[in-house]
């Protein structure tokens, strides 16, 4: 089974790791059969699964329904499950929402934000709570942002989500997702922090990388982002299979021939 620990080993060997979004037990064992390093509960539901324009609808009674899904069908991975909007804006709803998530399987919690989760991330770390603190472009915050975008760029939002990074490490995060902020500054980050970062639309030198399960699968709606490979339909995909398009995004993440150059910002 993975864990932290193994995470950590694959940071401290240069090895790439996966993550993949599920949500229902048949998808959970086929990733288990792919040997996909970590899987993403994320309130990316709201959209893939509930069809809402956005993640801001989901409940934490959503989360932890679909987190034990998964938990009952996978073994090999590690679960991490996103706390979803406004969850977590007061200490003790933090505590009581992260308590259902476990509860119901995750071994991670994931929250979105910087500096100012010090805090939380300090009370869950003491609590035996590990958490996951997801930086660049954060869905719940894209009201505040006005729309999907790049994140990142000029040197004064750099240095911000830098020492942000650094903040949550410093004080318990057990890991980081980075998510469409430029290749240079995830690196950046990447080498900055002791803790594994994961990345999506962040470049190549990352820790890890994921993407939501629908896009790769090439089922994604409107307009496609760059980061997002369809890794069904890839002709190295010889099984033409879902199965094996979770195997192919395997390999290609640990080989280092995703992501590439055109999967990336700058």
């Amino acid at each position: 089974m993975t864990t932290l620990s193994t995470l950590k080993k694959f940071k401290k060997d240069g090895t790439k790791f996966t993550c993949l979004t599920c949500y229902d037990s048949m998808f959970a064992r086929m990733m288990e059969k792919a040997e996909i390093d970590t899987i993403l509960i994320g309130d990316s539901l709201g959209m893939v699964v509930q069809g809402h324009d956005s993640t801001l609808p989901v409940t934490v009674n959503d989360m932890a329904y679909h987190t034990a899904n998964i938990a009952r069908s996978n073994k090999h991975a590690l679960i991490l499950a996103d706390l979803p909007f406004m969850s977590y804006v007061t200490l003790p709803e933090a505590v009581a929402n992260s308590r259902q998530l476990m509860q119901s399987g995750a071994h991670v919690i994931k929250i979105e934000g910087g500096s100012e989760l010090c805090d939380l991330i300090t009370t869950l770390a003491q609590a035996g709570t590990p958490t996951c603190v997801h930086l660049g472009l954060t869905p719940q915050s894209v009201n505040v942002f006005g729309g999907y975008k790049i994140q990142g760029r000029g040197d004064e939002a750099a240095d911000q989500l830098l020492a942000d990074a650094k903040a949550v490490v410093a004080v318990g995060a057990a890991l980081l997702v980075l998510e469409c902020v430029p290749a240079e500054l995830a690196k950046a980050v990447t080498e900055a922090v002791a803790v594994p970062v994961i990345g999506i639309g962040a470049g190549a030198d990352t820790d890890g990388q994921v993407l939501v399960m629908h896009d790769m699968l090439g089922m994604a709606h409107g307009r496609v982002p760059r980061f997002i490979h369809d890794f069904l339909t890839d002709e190295r995909n010889s099984a033409h299979s879902i199965e094996g398009a979770f195997a192919l995004y395997q390999q290609s993440v640990r080989e280092g021939s995703f992501p590439t150059e055109q999967h990336q910002f700058s």
